[in-house]
């Protein structure tokens, strides 16, 4: 049990430094994009929750 434990621990410390290793700093560009992205995502899903809302207090 303790081998088994132990196994799968030095398993996802060894995927945790091959993932580490593999990132980066994103670029001011990149960063941006990503932001906009994630407004934009963010925005359409509170439009959505307000508009199910609305509907729901029509129908309740």
């Amino acid at each position: 049990m303790i081998k088994k434990v132990l196994s799968s621990t030095k398993s996802f410390v060894v995927k945790c430094k091959r993932v580490w290793s593999a990132l980066k700093k994103p670029s001011r560009k990149e960063f941006e994009q990503i932001a906009k992205v994630s407004a934009l995502g963010i925005l359409i899903l509170g439009v959505l929750g307000f508009l199910i809302s609305i509907i729901m207090k029509f129908f309740v």
